[in-house]
């Protein structure tokens, strides 16, 4: 077996850490775009955009929240490595 092969096989994934990180992302993913559904609607009222306007920002807010999330997934996942050494 080669080094490289040997340091993957004694690793284990750290379920409590991996479920801990997806139960966080879930419950902050309703949040975020929750928040960006409902401020896309609520900006195209204050600035008069009509029903294509709101969807447009709502498309951009819930891209930015996309966005969001996959830097709360990395960051969280660097505080709780998915993975561990046997």
């Amino acid at each position: 077996m080669t080094p490289q092969a040997s340091q993957t096989a004694s690793r284990q994934i750290a379920w409590s850490s991996v479920i801990t990180v997806i139960s966080a992302a879930i419950l902050i993913s309703a949040e975020v775009f929750g928040a960006a559904f409902a401020g896309g609607w609520a900006l195209s009222i204050l600035f008069d955009l009509g029903d294509t306007g709101a969807h447009v920002i709502q498309a951009l807010l819930f891209a930015l929240g996309v966005f969001v999330m996959i830097s709360f997934v990395r960051n969280a996942s660097r505080i709780e490595p998915f993975t561990r050494r046997a």
